[in-house]
């Protein structure tokens, strides 16, 4: 008699896997109650004793992401220059949310701060503190980083407000007649296709210069 597989044990950490499981490859749209039970081999009321809504779904995967930005920070090092140590949490972060691109904008819906994130921000102002900062310079430098410290900008703009790839010559012209000095920053900036992106306003490149501006001011404002 063959023995029949043994079933992994359907948990929250399973499950809200799985959840971003299906975000990396398909997007946050397709993630489903329906879609997800279907991915674990389970019925889809089983899902509710462990996330009893979608929300709590969300919540769940917001929080999972921002363990993996926990796990990954920490090996950045705490060692070394306030700067280049803040810096490093910084793009350690962002290499997480470039793993899970859909996240950030799920990160702004969200209602409530996931209490994970409070032990994270602690130690960027232990770091400012332990520097020479005082509480006061930290929480305008923290104000000042914004989304920045967990690794991503928030967009004002983004193509769907106006200048696509797609956009029409007549439409450009325009565009250009209307608003002639946006428009030729719009045309101007065109990344790199090696340089990785988060949004249509937050390259790399964008994030590096932008944090490294505020972490130079810092240090002037710190001595």
């Amino acid at each position: 008699m063959t023995p029949r597989a043994v079933r992994e044990p359907l948990s929250r950490e399973r499950v809200l896997g799985a959840a971003v499981a299906i975000a990396d490859a398909e997007g946050l749209k397709a993630l489903t109650m329906r879609r997800l039970a279907a991915d674990l081999d389970v019925e889809a009321m089983s899902l509710y004793y462990h996330l009893p809504a979608k929300e709590a779904l969300l919540d769940g995967v917001v929080e999972t992401v921002l363990a993996e930005v926990l796990a990954t920070v920490s090996t950045a090092g705490d060692s070394g220059h306030w700067r280049e140590r803040l810096r490093g949490r910084f793009l350690a972060a962002r290499q997480v949310m470039l793993r899970h691109p859909w996240a950030p904008g799920l990160l702004g819906t969200r209602k409530s701060v996931p209490a994970i994130i409070y032990a994270y921000y602690d130690g960027i102002v232990a770091t400012m503190v332990g520097a020479g900062f005082s509480y006061r310079l930290a929480h305008r430098a923290l104000h000042s980083f914004g989304s920045m410290t967990l690794g991503f900008v928030q967009e004002i703009f983004s193509p769907a407000d106006g200048f696509e790839e797609d956009t029409s010559e007549d439409e450009l012209a325009a565009m250009a007649e209307a608003v002639p000095n946006l428009t030729a920053m719009i045309a101007s900036e065109v990344h790199a296709a090696g340089d990785p992106m988060l949004g249509w306003c937050d390259s790399q490149v964008e994030f590096e210069f932008t944090l490294d501006l505020l972490l130079d001011g810092l240090e002037r404002l710190r001595t």
